[in-house]
């Protein structure tokens, strides 16, 4: 047995220092020109979905003509023009929801397609309109319902939302309390619905590289999904650990089996 012993040394030798090589990519943002790529970053604003939860405040000159085309002046008509039934009260609703036909039922304009488009061009379009009936009129839309989801290797996974709508992919992690160690950066899955071919994409993003700044997909869109994986190491921990228990349980039985043979055959 004592021949046999340096060859186990230098096989556990082996694993342990195998079992220590530091993991690679643990940095956001980690390149030469991150000044030059943040500079560069473009925020192309929302784009209007089905569902969406908006607040639109019309003002001019005249305030009492602007009073038609407001939802909290026009308690009588709000709720139907929402499509919310306000169940006898007579507080106005202060939001438009987005139907699924992609429209906003806007008082005296009627019924308006915005899906797709985003607040700057909503609110271009809605000013346009009220010309007819306003004097200069100017238009704030608000987005009050942003939300997007995290999964995987994140401190603190879940729905989550954004009390500003300009929200970058970093920023994302931050609200999600950071990548977990055993997290890969370099492979964060982003999953968002596609108007064009309607159905959800998946894109992988590389957090470590300060060229992500430069991606179309740097900003979230509401009802984003970002999906973190864990990285290589862990995969392989939580596969060999279960067949590593395995060889504990049946090697123990063989053990015991084995202890009890040699114990029953020397008497």
């Amino acid at each position: 047995m004592k021949k046999y012993f340096p060859v186990f040394t230098v096989i556990l030798t082996f694993f342990f220092l195998s079992s220590c090589k530091p993991k690679k990519n643990i940095v956001y943002l980690s390149n030469n020109n991150f000044e030059q790529e943040i500079s560069q970053a473009k925020y192309s604003g929302l784009h209007i979905q089905e569902g969406d939860k908006l607040q639109i405040l019309v003002s001019a000159f005249d305030d009492i003509a602007v009073r038609p085309f407001n939802l909290s002046s026009m308690p009588s008509t709000a709720s139907s023009a929402s499509g919310k039934d306000s169940g006898g009260s007579s507080a106005a609703p202060s939001e438009y929801v987005v139907t699924s036909e992609g429209q906003i039922i806007f008082p005296v304009l009627g019924a308006i397609y915005c899906k797709g488009m985003t607040k700057q061009q909503l609110k271009a379009d809605l000013e346009s309109r009220l010309k007819r009936y306003l004097t200069d009129p100017m238009v704030n839309v608000t987005l009050t319902n942003f939300n997007f989801s995290v999964l995987g290797e994140v401190g603190s996974p879940g729905q989550k939302s954004s009390p500003t709508e300009k929200i970058n992919i970093l920023q994302a992690m931050a609200l999600s309390g950071d990548i977990k160690y055993e997290g890969n950066k370099t492979n964060v899955k982003l999953i968002r619905y596609s108007e064009e071919e309607a159905k959800d994409k998946v894109i992988s993003l590389d957090l470590s590289e300060a060229s992500i700044v430069n991606s179309p997909y740097y900003y979230l869109q509401q009802n984003d999904i970002i999906y973190v994986e864990p990285d290589r190491n862990k995969q392989i921990s939580v596969n060999t650990s279960s067949s590593v228990d395995n060889w504990i349980r049946y090697g123990g039985i063989g053990l015991g089996l084995l202890t009890l043979i040699l114990t029953l055959t020397r008497k």
